[in-house]
């Protein structure tokens, strides 16, 4: 099946949806097609909050991203946000310029000239537009878009997971998403987090 997973690379808890989606594709023949979602333009983040810098570094990533795309289509991106989230996330490092990540991912560090150019922004705007017009305005990332089993285009927020997940349960929690996607009527499942994000591998 065709996903559409859309991403920011500032949000830990999508890099960690995006790890299980990466862990489960193979087993359920799951082609994902990476979108750029904006907090930094979503959430009119303005310089005096404490996300500025993060956001503002990440929504040049996603120029980049879309740079990548626009040459070379969407099969190098997950490698390429795979990059950005080890850098972000695991090193807590948003000092590596966009040419460095981009010569790791094996692409042409000429994609980085994007990262500080504006015209890249009405595409990506364009994108997370379509992302939330599948949940509504209430949510951030991850969002993940996908036809259920009668055809129906739907997506939901999430899902949000604090930990990279064992095979097994990240193949359960998969197959109930696709359940829960096919309920006509069904919006929401939540509970409150008692745990930051975990980077550590799955156990």
């Amino acid at each position: 099946m065709q996903l559409d997973f859309w991403i920011d690379p500032a949000c830990p808890w999508c890099w960690l949806t995006s790890r299980w989606v990466g862990d489960i594709a193979p087993h359920r023949d799951i082609q994902v097609n990476w979108r750029p979602i904006s907090l930094k333009m979503k959430n009119d983040v303005q310089p005096d909050s404490g996300f500025y810098d993060a956001v503002v570094y990440t929504h040049g990533l996603l120029r980049v991203l879309e740079s990548v795309r626009a040459a070379e289509g969407n099969e190098p991106l997950g490698r390429l946000y795979t990059v950005y989230g080890e850098h972000i996330h695991h090193q807590q490092d948003r000092s590596v310029s966009a040419a460095d990540l981009l010569v790791e991912a094996g692409l042409d560090p000429r994609h980085a000239a994007a990262h500080d150019d504006e015209s890249w922004d009405a595409v990506i705007k364009a994108s997370m537009h379509e992302g939330l017009a599948l949940t509504g305005n209430d949510v951030g990332t991850p969002i993940l878009g996908f036809a259920d089993e009668l055809g129906k285009r739907v997506g939901f927020f999430g899902p949000v997971i604090s930990r990279r997940l064992p095979l097994d349960a990240g193949l359960r929690l998969w197959d109930g998403l696709m359940l829960a996607a096919s309920v006509e009527g069904f919006w929401e499942l939540k509970r409150t987090r008692t745990q930051g994000p975990d980077f550590t591998p799955a156990g």
